[in-house]
């Protein structure tokens, strides 16, 4: 699987998170590789990139912003999203924007 997504031609929807994590694991790392399995699950994704250094980005695809509030409504997810506000991030934000043009190969 390629790390970067492969997205159908615009428009779609971006979802980018940014994070700094607390110290330690907590439970973060199974919860993470279990939100991207959920995610894949739900009606509208179209894929998802992250990186981890100092500050965590990730960002996910969708064809529209119905899928993305549905996805931000999941139970599991939003279980997920209490815990990291509690227990993982010290810092973190949400942007949604949409994806007019996109180029590469």
């Amino acid at each position: 699987m390629s790390l970067i997504s492969n997205t159908p031609k615009p428009p779609y929807f971006a979802v980018i998170f940014s994070s700094t994590r607390t110290e330690g694991d907590n439970g973060y790392g199974e919860m993470a590789n279990r939100m991207v399995e959920l995610a894949q699950q739900q009606s509208g994704f179209l894929g998802i990139e992250s990186a981890r250094e100092e500050l965590g980005i990730t960002v996910s695809y969708w064809t529209d912003l119905d899928s993305i509030k549905n996805w931000k409504a999941n139970v599991e997810h939003l279980e997920a999203q209490k815990t990291g506000r509690k227990s993982w991030y010290d810092s973190f934000k949400v942007r949604i924007s949409k994806v007019e043009r996109d180029y590469g190969n």
